[in-house]
This record gives C-alpha cells, sequence and structure tokens, in this order.
C-alpha cells in the first residue's frame, strides 16, 4: 500500500463512522431523556393561568341524598382551594387513583370536582356508583372540548386551583402513594396562600 492510498482509507472510513456515531449519540440522548423523568411531571403552561372559565352541564341522574349533583360551574373557583379531577369510566388508571380521591374527599377544607370525559353517562355513573362518589359537582366533556382548554393530556389528571382561581399545579397520570404526598403538600401550600 503506498502513502496515498493509506490517507483515502481513513477518510472513507471515517464518513462511514460518522454518520453511525451521530446516530449511536442521537440514540443515547433519545433513551436517557426518555427514562430520566417523570412523565406525571411534564410542565403545564396553565400553572399560574386563571382556571378555564367553562361551565359544564351535570352528569345527567347522577344523585347524592337525593339531589341531583350539579354540574362543574367556574364560580366555585374563586375564594376557595379547588381540586378538579378529569375522569372517565373506561379508564383503567381511574379505578387505581379513586382511593386517593376518596381520601382528598374527605377533607372540608377543599373542594373536589370532577369532569367526566369523552364517557356515557349510564357508565360514569355505574362508576361512582361502584366506586364512590368523591365530587361536590361533576362536569360532562362529551366532545373533549373542555379537555383541551384545560391542557389535558390524556385521563386522569388533576388541577389545584388556588382561591385566586388559578391553576396552581397540575398531576399528569393517576394520583398513587407518591403522587398523592406531592399533592397534599401543594395543597397545604394553597390553602397556607
Amino acid at each position: 500500500m503506498n502513502a496515498l492510498e493509506k490517507p483515502a482509507t481513513s477518510r472513507r472510513n471515517l464518513l462511514v463512522a460518522l454518520p453511525l456515531l451521530a446516530f449511536a449519540a442521537l440514540a443515547a440522548l433519545f433513551f436517557l431523556r426518555l427514562g430520566s423523568g417523570d412523565p406525571s411531571r411534564l410542565p403545564s403552561a396553565l400553572i399560574g393561568k386563571p382556571a378555564p372559565a367553562l361551565a359544564l352541564p351535570p352528569l345527567e341522574g347522577l344523585v347524592h341524598e337525593g339531589r341531583p349533583v350539579p354540574g362543574l360551574d367556574p364560580a366555585a373557583f374563586t375564594g376557595r382551594v379547588t381540586l378538579v379531577n378529569v375522569w372517565a369510566s373506561w379508564c383503567v388508571p381511574c379505578r387505581d387513583e379513586h382511593p386517593y380521591l376518596e381520601k382528598l374527599a374527605r377533607d372540608r377544607r377543599f373542594t373536589l370536582l370532577g369532569i367526566n370525559y369523552k364517557d356515557s353517562a349510564e357508565n360514569a355513573r355505574r362508576f361512582l356508583g361502584r366506586y364512590g362518589n368523591p365530587f361536590a359537582a361533576v362536569g360532562v366533556d362529551r366532545d373533549g372540548r373542555a379537555a383541551i382548554e384545560w391542557g389535558v393530556y390524556g385521563v386522569p389528571e388533576t388541577f389545584l386551583i388556588g382561591r385566586d382561581g388559578k391553576i396552581a399545579y397540575k398531576q399528569i397520570g393517576p394520583i398513587n402513594e407518591q403522587a398523592f404526598a406531592l399533592l397534599l403538600a401543594e395543597i397545604e401550600k394553597a390553602l397556607a396562600g
């Protein structure tokens, strides 16, 4: 092999290796970013902004202590700390988080409201009949437009609204033991503020 062939071969090997190295670096970055965070901690553009002023109709036929359960009224968001949970009867993680919602509903220092997302009234009533109704009011979002206004990624999601009517915290995904502890800390902050 002469001296001119050696640099040409090295250059050719480098040209072949560069795309492979670039791909490997991008793949490593992708996998590191994919596994590096808790998806429930995604930032929300709505934090610090007023809760959407959308009135939602009540869940047809839902009663509590002989009285119809009201729909979602945005006036409920001012002057009181409020949790809004977006749920559906067809959502398996919604079933998993339901015991935590029941615990939250026992605390009378704030109000727990629900948005029933893209569900049938019959299935939603059956779900609440089976697992319990922790909500003081349940608004129905049949077509998903309200969820878009709330910036919902998917069900379940829970929003904490401060006394000023602004969204203070957003829990993406089901409330589990870890998320419950974080949510309680955020509620305490909102109640103190």
